[in-house]
């Protein structure tokens, strides 16, 4: 009888060791969520919903950003309808920028030279300036058959002439961009990169909202919330990636949450412990 009793104590503890958590050992959380704008004056966040992840907002995103890769902007460049000179120049600069300043300040003579869509561009913006000390060519278009040698030496000199000048003269690069919109591929660069960003960032509210969640609350009134009846284990309380918009205010949060078994944990969210904040420092 013995026997019976402690075999069916031992079948016994081991259900109770295998049972899914009872309610004793479910934890709570209860938040309330404040926002400061500029004017000083706190205020509840009001309506707003958290979601209770079991991975944090930033490392979804990590998550989400390695399922789309960057595109490849060499082979970008390989499929423009550009001369072999300007695709080498923007490998080589690892750039497909053709406008402003940052783009200009990159400019040497020897790219001017090389590449003939800069070269077209500067001799229209500075050629036909009369009022400028800029070199003329003395090669003329019947040498090219009467005397080839001569023309070559004549045109290999206005080259020369031309890169003396660019280089008593910067400056007068400074709008080469001006004339380069057609061929420009940066506008079509960025709508590459941003088609990705919008993918990365549909996956992330899919996954965040999919695969981590594990509970969701709205704040009431007074910018409280409750979420109850979880298992103990690590977690963050996030707002995604929407603000909570008070005033000029726009603070979100991801809050790494840790509950022990049975635990109420208290948590008070506010600018200081905001994404927004953190990000800046």
């Amino acid at each position: 009888m013995k026997i019976i009793v402690r075999g069916f104590l031992l079948v016994l503890g081991l259900s109770a060791a295998l049972a899914p958590s009872t309610p004793a050992q479910q934890a709570s959380i209860a938040f309330v969520a404040q926002a400061t704008p500029s004017d000083g004056l706190q205020e509840p966040v009001r309506g707003f919903p958290f979601y209770l992840l079991d991975k944090s907002f930033v490392e979804i995103g990590k998550e989400a950003s390695a399922m789309y890769p960057k595109p490849d902007m060499d082979a970008f460049i390989a499929k423009l309808d550009v001369s072999p000179e300007l695709k080498a120049w923007m490998k080589k600069n690892e750039t497909v920028s053709l406008t402003g300043p940052d783009f200009t300040k990159k400019l040497r003579a020897d790219d001017i030279l090389a590449v003939p869509e800069f070269k077209t561009s500067y001799m229209d913006r500075n050629a036909g300036d009369q009022s400028a000390d800029f070199p003329k060519s003395k090669a003329k278009p019947a040498d090219q058959k009467k005397d080839p040698a001569k023309f070559a030496k004549m045109t290999a000199d206005y080259v020369e002439a031309i890169r003396h000048y660019i280089e008593l003269h910067p400056a007068s690069m400074d709008q080469v961009d001006l004339g380069l919109a057609d061929v420009d591929p940066s506008p079509k660069w960025t709508a590459l990169l941003g088609s990705r960003l919008r993918e990365i960032h549909q996956r992330t509210l899919d996954l965040a909202q999919s695969n981590y969640l594990v509970a969701r609350a709205e704040t009431d009134l007074q910018g409280q919330g409750f979420i109850r009846g979880i298992a103990p284990g690590n977690y963050w309380l996030s707002t995604l990636d929407v603000p909570a918009i008070v005033g000029d205010a726009r603070p979100r949060w991801d809050i790494p949450v840790a509950l022990k078994p049975g635990e109420m944990k208290y948590i008070a969210l506010s600018n200081s412990n905001s994404v927004r904040l953190q990000a800046s420092q």
